[in-house]
């Protein structure tokens, strides 16, 4: 990573980032929704400079790797034989070309470049060259820069600038509420990938409140109160807060009931709360009592955003159908969805003039306040523990 961005504003007008940063808090500029320039300072400061998600551990297994797009940078996840994760840059040492097509995957005890055949082993020496060069040159220290990654409850992450705090510290208070649902050891039931016409960030706010459920959410209100739960106050760099079932309903699903079986963590009062956090910056984790929903947000534009979308069930549960809870949940997203793109297209309009947020979206101005701080610094933003960030 260059490090362009890193201290230096984003290409917006400051005073406006400034303003929707007061509380109650407003909409970020429109340009933050609609310019590639902002999304570009976005993936120098908030998405290579945070951890990103970049998928389950157990898509990697022993010999395998996977290159990865991260923020404006590429990473090569690679684990070795004995079952250690590491992370390079994904750029031959030689002429600097990409080891591996970005979303791709291969397997074996070697990774040779597709260029010149220059060929590394999985710990990312440079193990042979296509052809003895004598004394040309010295070949010691080149083999593959290392990137920072770690795992974290079945999943992997990576910081690609390298300057994050550690993942521990990052996500600093998130361990007691995750522990329960042990999802290092669920195994994923279904995926769907959505293409999204909006700006990634409308999908973090609108996920961070359910002020807009009573309008657009009929088949989740039956089966939780909109009203209902708590947010957590921040306390690492994630965000977000529980709701509860309504009596005599088992789980999100259209009739309530679970087609599945609950998470051998999960009991007494947890079986009744559904949890939804956001890992800054991309990955949004809802955890219910039978099953945890993940979704991973890709900017691929500043209208337009990737969205994989997986359901993870406990080894328990082998068998089942998870059309229970994939079917609730893909007719609730594609309603966030329509409203997301809905969205896009007013802040567009000569018209965008935003109002206030409503207490019920004080997690929304969390994100929104963490967002408009990396845009006055240049860098992540740091965390103000704030006991009063509760749902009113």
């Amino acid at each position: 990573m260059t490090n362009s961005a890193r201290g230096r504003t984003a290409p917006l007008d400051l005073d406006q980032v400034r303003a929707c940063m007061k509380a109650p808090g407003t909409m970020l500029p429109a340009a933050a929704y609609l310019s590639d320039d902002v999304l570009a300072f976005e993936r120098e400061v908030i998405l290579s400079g945070g951890w990103v998600c970049a998928g389950r551990s157990a898509d990697l297994g022993p010999r395998s790797r996977m290159a990865v797009a991260v923020g404006d940078d590429s990473v090569l996840l690679v684990r070795d034989e004995h079952g250690t994760l590491r992370g390079f840059y994904n750029v031959c040492r030689h002429r600097g070309h990409e080891l591996l097509p970005c979303g791709s995957r291969a397997t074996g005890r070697l990774i040779a470049c597709p260029y010149h055949n220059w060929v590394y082993d999985l710990k990312g020496a440079l193990h042979r060259l296509p052809r003895d060069h004598g004394d040309a040159y010295d070949t010691t220290g080149l083999g593959l820069v290392p990137a920072v990654v770690e795992e974290w409850h079945g999943f992997v992450f990576v910081n690609a600038s390298g300057d994050a705090p550690p993942l521990r510290e990052y996500l600093a208070g998130l361990e007691e509420i995750v522990a329960p649902y042990e999802m290092e050891r669920l195994v994923v039931a279904a995926t769907h990938e959505y293409d999204l016409a909006a700006n990634w960030k409308l999908a973090v706010e609108n996920y961070h409140e359910c002020y807009h459920c009573p309008a657009i959410h009929p088949e989740l209100c039956r089966v939780s109160p909109p009203d209902s739960g708590d947010n957590y106050p921040p306390t690492g760099l994630w965000a977000g807060g529980s709701m509860t079932l309504v009596d005599g309903a088992d789980t999100m699903s259209m009739t309530g009931a679970s087609g599945g079986t609950y998470l051998r963590g999960i009991v007494g009062s947890l079986r009744r709360k559904v949890e939804y956090i956001q890992l800054f910056p991309n990955l949004l984790i809802s955890m219910h009592p039978d099953y945890v929903m993940t979704h991973v947000l890709e900017p691929v534009a500043a209208g337009r955003t990737k969205v994989t979308c997986q359901w993870l069930f406990p080894p328990e549960a082998a068998g089942t159908d998870p059309s229970y809870a994939v079917d609730f949940w893909d007719v609730t997203n594609r309603q966030d969805w329509e409203a997301c793109e809905g969205v896009q297209r007013g802040v567009a309009s000569r018209g965008y003039v935003p109002g206030p947020l409503a207490p019920e979206e004080e997690v929304t101005y969390q994100w929104i306040a963490w967002v408009g701080a990396a845009y006055l610094t240049g860098r992540l933003p740091a965390v103000e523990r704030n006991e009063d960030v509760r749902r009113q």
